[in-house]
């Protein structure tokens, strides 16, 4: 089985003015692209080829570099794409509960997020993670890393994830990483994200 890389259920300028389309399209065709190809040759002829990116991501090993780079580049943008809309549903529910009991109100689950993005020294990611029974935890990762793989961040299934990567950003904002991080908020499905709560709790 080799992976695919996900089309998009939106147009790459559908989310502006809050993330341009020259970096939607560099993002999805280009980095999401070849983290995709590099991780189905880094498994190709490998125990590793009949299995889900969940199940390689959970076992793996740490010193494959390859598989670990790429298997989480691969996974985390296709988590990332999924995430977004240019029609975001708003919070509620369940996921809206948990948000309240594990941080106290939205308010602040919103400044420990924004702040694990900002504060992730040079490349990675910011996540919203589940624990089994509902537990919500906050995180980040260095480089494609995620809170999936073995002795990683807060552990639990990630349900929301921002890339902080400069090339996720840099066209349209430069520096200004904090600026990226508040417009990101502005695309959030959470509906999808609720689903992911869900099914993961």
């Amino acid at each position: 089985m080799s992976f695919e890389l996900p089309q998009l259920s939106y147009s790459y300028d559908s989310l502006e003015p809050h993330i341009d389309a020259r970096t939607m399209e560099i993002h999805h065709t280009k980095h999401h692209a070849g983290y995709t190809a590099k991780l189905n040759a880094a498994i190709a002829g490998t125990v590793l080829e009949s299995q889900s990116i969940m199940d390689i991501l959970q076992n793996l090993d740490m010193s494959n570099g390859a598989v670990r780079n790429n298997g989480g580049g691969f996974y985390n943008h296709c988590l990332f794409w999924s995430l977004m809309s240019p029609n975001p549903k708003t919070l509620s529910g369940g996921l809206a509960d948990a948000i309240h009991n594990s941080f106290g109100s939205f308010d602040e689950f919103k400044t420990a997020f924004s702040a694990a993005a900002a504060t992730q020294f040079g490349s990675g990611w910011a996540w919203l993670c589940v624990h089994k029974g509902g537990r919500l935890e906050v995180c980040s990762t260095a480089n494609q890393d995620n809170p999936l793989m073995p002795g990683v961040a807060c552990g639990g299934v990630p349900i929301l994830g921002l890339d902080v990567w400069e090339h996720a950003y840099y066209l349209n904002y430069q520096n200004r990483r904090p600026e990226y991080i508040d417009a990101f908020f502005n695309v959030i499905d959470w509906e999808v994200v609720a689903n992911h709560f869900e099914a993961a709790k």
